[in-house]
């Protein structure tokens, strides 16, 4: 039996700020077969990787995503508040050493930057982006997904970057497979339902996405969901002994904040 694939949750985003570039490289670095995002339409139409609603918790400002624009984000840093800083720039004229902030560790980061970093990083990688619903724009944030994806050659879900979308929302999947036949796409499930315990999912998914929680309360849907032919990826699975758990029912997918710490729990497991 393969090992499962480990795919970084925002990045290896236990180590850095969730959704920098810098989570996103580290986990690269660390040998991740893939990397896992969120994404979020701003005000004027630019798809960013930001998981909440709002900024607040996530960077030194306040506000809804959809109702900022780009140039807005990119006055906010999204890096300081994983170390515990204020986010302000000290004054260089006080602090004799102060070097200027790390923009990967710090800026907000686009769907296209990070695109452009996976398209440019030399070896096969998995992407799984998630669409949050509900939002404001509706269908408008698949659309722009997938033009964004059809303009790096991304749509037809194989090749050296494979994408995959994903969304607890089953309307946003059907949007998608009605744009872009060829892309999997993943039922996220916090819960399995009782419709879906027999081991199907969504009419318009392809993948399982059910949640640690999900699967320890119910592991036979792992051999259900393979038995009606559906990958069943994890999330988010960060403890040894989950990772031993779910290696054994022969998951597909491990999504982790911790990348480098469960491969390294893989092998040893092997």
């Amino acid at each position: 039996m393969p090992r499962p694939r480990v795919v970084a949750h925002r990045g290896a985003s236990a180590d850095e700020a969730e959704h920098t570039l810098a989570a996103y490289t580290k986990a690269l670095d660390d040998g991740a077969d893939g990397l896992e995002c969120d994404v979020r339409l701003t005000r004027d139409g630019v798809l960013v990787c930001v998981h909440d609603r709002r900024v607040d918790r996530t960077s030194s400002g306040r506000g809804v995503v959809s109702t900022l624009e780009l140039a807005d984000l990119h006055e906010l840093d999204f890096g300081s508040w994983r170390n515990g800083d204020d986010g302000e720039t000290p004054d260089p004229l006080l602090t004799a050493n102060w070097e200027a902030p790390d923009l990967d560790r710090t800026s907000v980061l686009t769907l296209e930057r990070l695109l452009e970093t996976v398209t440019s990083c030399g070896r096969h990688v998995e992407l799984a982006i998630e669409t949050k619903h509900p939002t404001r724009y509706a269908g408008l944030v698949e659309s722009t997904l997938v033009s964004l994806l059809d303009q790096f050659g991304l749509t037809g879900g194989e090749g050296a970057i494979s994408v995959r979308v994903m969304s607890f929302a089953p309307i946003g999947l059907r949007r998608v497979r009605a744009l872009a036949p060829q892309l999997p796409t993943v039922h996220l499930m916090k819960r399995v339902p009782l419709r879906h315990r027999d081991g199907s999912i969504s009419a318009s998914a392809t993948i399982a996405g059910p949640s640690l929680m999900a699967v320890r309360a119910f592991p036979e849907y792992v051999d259900r969901a393979h038995r009606t032919g559906h990958e069943v990826h994890v999330w988010t699975v960060d403890e040894d002994d989950d990772v031993a758990f779910l290696t054994d029912l022969g998951v597909d997918v491990l999504i982790t904040n911790r990348p480098a710490e469960v491969l390294s729990c893989l092998a040893a497991h092997d």
